[in-house]
């Protein structure tokens, strides 16, 4: 790899510099942005230059130009994304796990309270930011996967399986990805990755029905109140999840009721 001149620690991407990310959404997580992921050398250059020596060599072990492209692109922008919105400098920010493991952001050795989360897959990444709480994101593109109901029974619960063995085809590989997206962006939500079964909760009973958001609680966690929204398009399929305050505390109070689904 040819030698990489870091960014001189910018509050503010200068007005020259390409963008390759732009605003995707606001949809109840704070907001989310999109992220070009398609080849671009001169976006690549760029983004390097942000990356800390850490990074850096993290890009030195892939072996393979997509997920390295990926990564250098999505980290790239979080870093610009962080530093405007939390008002730090680029030298300052560096990222840290929480105790059960799920990422944050750390300006001067202290972590902060923005919290944020990251996904891509092909020519397409997302981030979302938090206002307040936790948040979760997944993006998808779609595949016509050939052994899409080999893994109905250790991914999904009873109900999104009987949702899903109402329909066929592209319809049947459409609600595949929008179920997988969501239950997704909730354990990157909850923070403690897959150490909780996917089949052990179920999506809220109107999103199965066709609605594109609904309010959830985890079996275990049913104290915390998360909102769940289908942002996909053409393109991708993708959700994001976010921890709604509790009432009376400040921010959006959760609406309506939540669905909490019993562990099997």
């Amino acid at each position: 790899m040819l030698p990489v001149r870091r960014s001189p620690s910018h509050e503010t991407v200068p007005a020259a510099t390409p963008r390759w990310w732009r605003p995707y959404a606001e949809a109840g997580c704070g907001a989310l942005i999109h992220v070009d992921l398609a080849p671009a050398a001169s976006h690549e250059a760029v983004a390097l230059r942000y990356l800390d020596e850490a990074e850096l060599a993290r890009v030195g072990r892939y072996r393979r130009a997509g997920p390295r492209r990926q990564f250098v692109l999505c980290r790239a922008a979080l870093r610009i994304l962080l530093c405007a919105r939390i008002g730090c400098r680029n030298d300052s920010l560096s990222f840290a796990a929480s105790r059960v493991g799920k990422p944050r952001a750390v300006v001067d050795g202290r972590p902060v309270a923005t919290d944020f989360s990251v996904s891509h897959s092909g020519e397409h990444g997302l981030i979302a930011l938090s206002r307040a709480g936790r948040v979760g994101v997944d993006v998808e593109e779609r595949t016509m996967r050939h052994d899409i109901d080999g893994p109905l029974k250790t991914v999904f619960a009873p109900a999104e399986r009987l949702a899903l063995a109402a329909v066929s085809g592209e319809a049947k590989a459409r609600l595949f990805f929008k179920l997988w997206t969501c239950k997704e962006a909730l354990i990157k939500a909850l923070g403690t990755g897959f150490t909780i079964e996917t089949s052990e909760f179920e999506l809220p009973g109107p999103m199965l029905a066709g609605a594109k958001s609904g309010l959830f609680r985890f079996p275990d966690l049913p104290e915390v109140d998360w909102r769940v929204d289908m942002v996909g398009n053409a393109r991708f399929e993708a959700a994001t999840a976010r921890e709604l305050p509790k009432h009376g505390q400040s921010g959006e109070p959760p609406s309506g009721s939540a669905a909490t689904v019993a562990a099997r």
